[in-house]
């Protein structure tokens, strides 16, 4: 009896939870990669770069929609499969440098270069991770 009372409430449970995710889904856009990702929405980077570059809201004002843009242009060259992988790549690298001239041009001398210091540092850590991170050590094999 308890066995079956445990299978009732689990299977409730689940029943529940699938529920309240399939209803979570069709409220939200669908899972992306690489800088797309919930993480890097345009509001998210808004508020990053506001609190390292401590924008006014005047700047926020003016960077809010370059960011959107350039999201918008990234899913454009995602979705877009007549372009082959290196070329959607060097579209986005491209995007990517235009939309960072366009937010420099926001920017006081100050944070101009706190922002091109975080570019560096970023392009750092994507070329690390390209390379399998540097200086990252290989697994240890298990002993037997």
């Amino acid at each position: 009896m308890r066995k079956t009372l445990c299978t009732i409430a689990i299977a409730g449970l689940l029943g529940l939870g699938m529920t309240a995710f399939a209803q979570d889904q069709s409220a939200t856009p669908p899972p992306m990669h690489g800088p797309m990702r919930q993480g890097f929405s345009p509001e998210n980077q808004l508020a990053h770069l506001t609190k390292a570059l401590n924008l006014t809201s005047d700047q926020q004002t003016q960077i809010k929609p370059i960011l959107e843009s350039q999201q918008q242009q990234i899913m454009q060259i995602h979705q877009d499969q007549t372009i082959s992988r290196d070329d959607k790549m060097a579209k986005i690298k491209s995007l990517r440098g235009d939309t960072t001239s366009k937010i420099e041009a926001a920017l006081n001398p100050d944070q101009k270069q706190k922002y091109e210091a975080m570019q560096q540092k970023m392009q750092e850590r994507m070329q690390e991770r390209t390379q399998g991170g540097a200086g990252a050590t290989p697994p240890a094999q298990p002993q037997q």
